[in-house]
């Protein structure tokens, strides 16, 4: 089916894409392989799989499924999107530099600053709002510029084809963490990057009910590179993670056109609040972005931040606190509405004076805007600022 799904449209990709039927029974779910190993005929004999740290049927299904909704043509699964993003930068050596962006994850900046600089890799970090400010960065030594678009927590946008020409010609590698946009919103490959990863607990998975990560890339060398490293490093996933991963993506486009029109209502509602000061949303025509996340985005998503004009503490904690339907809680990406202190939660890793340098000012409250009523979300958090 594979070669089918080359002209149809997202929507049908989404369902369709490595949903085989299976061969044995005509299943039309993919089956959960609940093994770690498979009978071979004779020593090195197999029908594809030895062990289910190099191969498992479920998870082949998934990394099919991840490559043709990226329009990418290999597909890897990870047992998180923490474990995908070490996947790539194993990629390097000692000695190599990463230009990356300021507004990240607070695990992948963890990842980066407490891990892999002490085996020799060297990171600068830029603001990648204005594309000429990595060029700065780019020497002999440069082999992976890292971006997030919308960024995480503050919905910066980069723009991906003006950041891949500045790598093709740096003859460095070009990766995009595409986490809050999902491939339906966004797909990197297309503007020039050349690995996508994704955090696939979030949006693609879609129900807060499972961990997983995702590489995606079109080079052939570059997907054995990874391959290896996924079998060597040994960070899969298990086969029911892949199957609810799998499960997620079929309805991936009508939760985030829900998701987006929710995120628009919201967005405004809050802007419109007069104790709000300040609401990041790529959506707004007057976001440096705008026109940017116009160009590569179906739409503008489901997550947001916001400020209160009193930011301080306790009333940051009392707003996240009285949320009624809205959960204070990590992650984001389910159908139900998260809310989140970045300072204190996902983004605490970071230290303080890098935060406030970069605008994640200790106030910052981030929004993962679930599909429930948009009447119901905007009530809730009007009684919650008060």
């Amino acid at each position: 089916m594979a070669n089918e799904l080359n002209n149809v449209g997202i929507g049908t990709k989404l369902i369709h894409a490595g949903a085989e039927p299976d061969p044995l029974t005509g299943a039309i779910m993919t089956p959960i392989y609940q093994t770690s190993t498979f009978k071979q005929a004779s020593p090195g004999v197999t029908k594809g799989f030895d062990y289910s740290r190099a191969g498992n049927p479920t998870r082949q299904a998934l990394e099919a499924s991840l490559a043709a909704i990226e329009n990418g043509k290999y597909g890897l699964a990870f047992s998180s999107g923490v474990a995908a993003t070490d996947a790539v930068i194993k990629l390097l050596s000692p000695g190599d530099e990463v230009i990356a962006a300021t507004d990240m994850y607070g695990g992948t900046y963890r990842l980066f600053a407490q891990l892999f600089e002490k085996f020799g890799i060297h990171f600068h970090y830029v603001d990648m709002k204005d594309p000429a400010n990595i060029q700065t960065k780019v020497n002999a030594n440069t082999k992976l510029i890292w971006t997030e678009t919308p960024t995480n927590p503050l919905i910066n946008i980069t723009d991906i084809e003006a950041v891949a020409a500045i790598a093709k010609k740096a003859g460095a590698l070009l990766c995009v963490d595409n986490t809050f946009a999902s491939p339906y919103l966004q797909n990197p490959l297309n503007w020039g990057a050349d690995i996508v990863v994704h955090s696939a607990t979030k949006y693609l998975g879609g129900h807060s009910d499972v961990v997983l990560g995702a590489v995606i890339v079109n080079d052939k060398d570059l997907y054995e590179r990874l391959y290896f490293i996924q079998k060597s490093s040994g960070a899969v996933p298990g086969p029911q993670d892949c199957f609810l991963v799998l499960r997620g993506i079929k309805t991936l486009h009508v939760r985030m056109d829900r998701h987006g029109e929710n995120g628009a209502k919201i967005a405004h509602a809050l802007r419109n609040n007069p104790k709000v000061a300040v609401v990041h949303w790529c959506g707004f025509e007057d976001h440096p972005g705008y026109q940017i996340a116009k160009k590569q985005m179906r739409n503008f998503g489901g997550m947001l931040s916001f400020e209160l004009k009193n930011d301080s503490i306790q009333e940051v904690n009392r707003v996240v606190t009285s949320t009624k339907i809205i959960t204070l809680a990590e992650s984001l990406g389910g159908v139900e509405s998260l809310i989140n202190h970045p300072a204190s939660m996902t983004h605490a890793s970071i230290p303080r004076e890098e935060r406030i340098k970069n605008g994640l000012n200790d106030g910052l409250i981030r929004l993962s805007v679930g599909i429930e009523d948009a009447a119901d979300l905007i009530a809730d958090l009007t009684q919650a600022i008060g």
